[in-house]
């Protein structure tokens, strides 16, 4: 499996012919979408989700389809190529083998409404947990840790990469990060920093590894 960082929280994993997009929101390059065979979209914020580009997305390709929590499939209003799941739940997209984890979005502040937030972990390989420091509660070779966020701080981080213990750590969420504070909070969580059984990684966009 190829994974490929496509700008802030969005990655392309592949294999072959097959390419499942993670999280193509405002903030993603445009390249993400190319052959696209399926999509899993974590929540609804827009750094997530950019409905009018899944929309001509699934316009163009009518063999596309999506997955995600039923606030995302709502907007996207898809019929029945958009699929709706929970934690808890297990679904093939794109030949991979998925299941979905968590329920609600990361506490921003507690003025603010907590929206659904679904992780996706893909072929027990990859987890990706969107807006929340969800632990899947299985063994997880792959965590895309959510680098930055205003729900955020690099104790809880650290803590997060100690209880998913994953093997290697590749950093998603980073587009609001100048190279100052990317240096700054990925020495913090590589080995710089207090300490985690997880290797940390950042790819630049368009970059990738093979896993």
């Amino acid at each position: 499996m190829q994974l490929t960082k496509h700008g802030h929280a969005c990655v392309v994993l592949s294999d072959g012919d097959r390419r499942l997009v993670l999280d193509p929101g405002s903030l993603t390059e445009e390249s993400a979408w190319t052959g696209a065979s399926a999509v899993l979209v974590t929540h609804e914020h827009f750094d997530h989700l950019d409905v009018g580009r899944t929309k001509q997305a699934l316009a163009e390709d009518p063999a596309l389809e999506v997955w995600t929590n039923r606030s995302v499939a709502e907007q996207l209003d898809g019929g029945s190529r958009v699929h709706v799941v929970g934690d808890g739940d297990a679904f093939t997209a794109a030949g991979f083998e998925v299941t979905a984890h968590g329920e609600h979005h990361a506490v921003i502040h507690p003025d603010v409404p907590t929206i659904l937030n679904t992780g996706f972990l893909v072929d027990g390989q990859v987890f990706h947990p969107g807006d929340a420091l969800t632990a899947p509660g299985v063994a997880v070779p792959t965590l895309l840790l959510p680098l930055h966020a205003p729900w955020s701080k690099v104790s809880e981080l650290v803590d997060y990469l100690r209880e998913v213990a994953a093997p290697q750590a590749y950093a998603v969420h980073d587009g609001l990060l100048n190279d100052i504070g990317l240096q700054a909070i990925g020495g913090m969580v590589g080995e710089k920093g207090p300490g985690s059984p997880s290797t940390y990684h950042r790819l630049a966009p368009g970059e990738s590894v093979q896993l």
